[in-house]
């Protein structure tokens, strides 16, 4: 454990549990001085839940309108469109009701609303041989509220990934002036969620936290907050199943992704679990290609087949992973522990109703050098200066074995 180290505060407020829109979210919206609150959303938020209905009763008069239009996986063209509508109502904050996708999107309507560059020159540029960065977005923008329908990392962080057919990458931003002031984990709104579409969200929380597992160097700070998420989203996650419209599993899972965000910004890393951390380049560049899958299936298609790919896997991180996920027996080396992991992680996604296989989803071999390709601009995944051909030949390898 580290004891050098730097931590990040954000001001927010978090607002959980039964009836929180009427609770609290007139008085979030008058706290940020805002005087047109505008939803974004997508169609089935506003057309097949009340979640919108009550945000409007709520603000009253505060309330400006709604955007329903967002697309799966974030789309320029509906980002495009939510900000010229959020605009033509006058809107001071946006209020983002949804998963990752309107969350994400959210953000980049509040970037295009507030920057006046080209968003192809604001976004992350790739440079030939050298590290990819993100220009300096300097605009004030309007304050957001997100309002989340399922678990999901998005809720509180800053970077912006849009899908965009007419590139060969994400459209990526990054702005820390576009993290909420305040969220809303409500029991209602999380309960109109699909059990499938939670299903899915959920498998991307708790695999990401079986990766944060094994990071041994985390700061007092971070491990604390690192240590809870793992043990909400575990516990929550080996009960989905079996009661899937339970709300307190639904909260915990969400509060478990609010846990590891905020141990991020204490210093725990991102990605950093070695093999036990998939292979997010991969599973986004799925997820983004296949509409029909979710970030969660192309998460656990994946998973397993990453950790038993590692050919160097320190014991010390191992056992925690296993120790963690109580498969651990003395005696086992690094490797043992590993392929001990892959197994009952594939058991639970299965239990869970998740596929582990690219078959399972039916991606077809034939795409497999198009998807390799498509993992190397990712700046989560690779942000420094970039091999492409280590970057698609690794990719080519884990899609050969999860298939």
């Amino acid at each position: 454990m580290s004891h050098t180290f730097r931590a990040a505060g954000y001001p927010w407020r978090l607002h959980c549990g039964r009836a929180a829109i009427e609770q609290g979210l007139k008085e979030a919206v008058v706290r940020a001085g805002a005087k047109r609150a505008f939803v974004v959303c997508s169609p089935s938020i506003n057309r097949r839940t009340d979640s919108v209905r009550r945000i409007a009763a709520a603000l009253g008069d505060l309330f400006a309108g709604v955007f329903d239009g967002i697309e799966k996986d974030s789309t320029y063209r509906s980002v495009c469109a939510a900000k010229e509508a959020a605009v033509a109502a006058g809107a001071d904050l946006l209020i983002a009701v949804g998963g990752g996708s309107v969350i994400v999107a959210t953000r980049a309507v509040a970037i295009f609303m507030a920057e006046t560059g080209d968003p192809f020159k604001l976004m992350t540029q790739y440079p030939e041989g050298k590290p990819a960065y993100s220009p300096r977005l300097m605009a004030p923008k309007p304050a957001i509220v997100n309002v989340p329908t399922t678990p999901t990392s998005a809720m509180n962080r800053a970077g912006t990934g849009l899908k965009n057919p007419d590139i060969d990458h994400r459209m990526e931003y990054f702005d820390p002036k576009t993290r909420p002031q305040a969220i809303f984990l409500d029991e209602d709104v999380l309960l109109a969620t699909p059990d499938d579409v939670l299903r899915s969200t959920a498998t991307t929380v708790f695999a990401s936290l079986v990766g944060a597992r094994a990071q041994l160097d985390a700061n007092p700070l971070a491990e604390g907050d690192e240590a809870q998420a793992f043990r909400l989203a575990h516990r929550a996650y080996l009960r989905l199943a079996d009661a899937p419209r339970d709300a307190s599993l639904r909260l915990d899972l969400c509060l478990a992704a609010f846990l590891q965000n905020r141990a991020e910004d204490d210093g725990l890393r991102r990605f950093r679990g070695g093999a036990f951390s998939g292979n997010y380049a991969v599973s986004t560049a799925l997820h983004v290609r296949y509409p029909r899958v979710g970030q969660g299936e192309s998460t656990a298609v994946v998973h397993a087949a990453k950790i038993r790919l590692s050919e160097s896997i320190e014991l010390p991180s191992a056992r925690r992973v296993a120790e963690s996920l109580a498969v651990w027996r003395e005696g086992m080396d690094g490797q043992q522990a590993a392929l001990a992991v892959a197994d009952t992680l594939e058991q639970l996604y299965v239990g869970t109703g998740m596929p582990i296989r690219l078959r399972d989803i039916d991606v077809p071999r034939e795409d497999f050098a198009k998807i390799a390709a498509e993992t190397v601009k990712n700046f989560n995944a690779n942000a420094g200066a970039r091999s492409q051909e280590t970057q698609i030949a690794e990719a080519m390898k884990l899609l050969e074995a999860a298939y």
